[in-house]
């Protein structure tokens, strides 16, 4: 359920949008948590910066609702993300039927070219439904991150943890969802280890 207080209550946000419609569900010391096992997560979700930055409304693409449809169509493209999540961190490439999920989703969309009244090019995105949105959207990133840099999508290096981050660290060495969760776990661990010989 969401927090009561109306805020995200997960750990890790700030994502790119396909990261970020994965890190809806988490673990953490009071167990397993799913930001969309409800409607009312949903509504919090699509509130949320990264969501709000990649779905700003416009004539051609209205507000998604947050209802049950668009609910239905996000958990979906979530499923379908996590699984080439999985294959892309152990550098496989996409399985067939992968890839047949997520082109489904892709097929409730497009991006319309014009030549706008100033002469400039414009772009538009169109859905078969307003709740496609931000499932299209989700997809549509995660084409951009893997056409951009795969290597750089990664599950964090904690195997209790199951989020996920795109890399953007100069070096690209990045292990952890957090340095401040997960990060200094695994320090702590290794101090211990260390200190008592086991």
């Amino acid at each position: 359920m969401p927090h009561p207080s109306g805020t995200d209550p997960r750990p890790l946000t700030g994502e790119p949008l396909a990261l970020d419609l994965l890190n809806t569900r988490w673990i953490d010391g009071d167990g397993r948590h799913d930001l969309l096992d409800s409607v009312a997560g949903l509504a919090l979700w699509l509130d949320s910066p990264p969501v709000r930055e990649h779905l700003r409304p416009t004539e051609a693409a209205p507000a998604p609702p947050a209802d049950r449809t668009t609910l239905d169509r996000l958990l979906l493209t979530r499923a379908a993300l996590d699984a080439l999540a999985s294959t892309t961190a152990r550098h496989d490439p996409a399985t067939p039927e992968d890839a047949t999920h997520l082109n489904e989703v892709l097929s409730h969309g497009r991006i319309r070219r014009t030549l706008g009244p100033d002469g400039a090019p414009e772009s538009a995105v169109e859905t078969d439904d307003p709740s496609w949105i931000p499932a299209w959207y989700a997809a549509d990133n995660w084409l951009h991150l893997i056409a951009d840099r795969p290597d750089r999508i990664r599950p964090c290096a904690n195997h209790a943890c199951i989020l996920h981050f795109y890399d953007v660290s100069k070096n690209g060495t990045r292990r952890w969802c957090s340095m401040a969760g997960c990060g200094n776990r695994a320090k702590a661990q290794r101090h211990y280890a260390k200190r008592t010989g086991t």
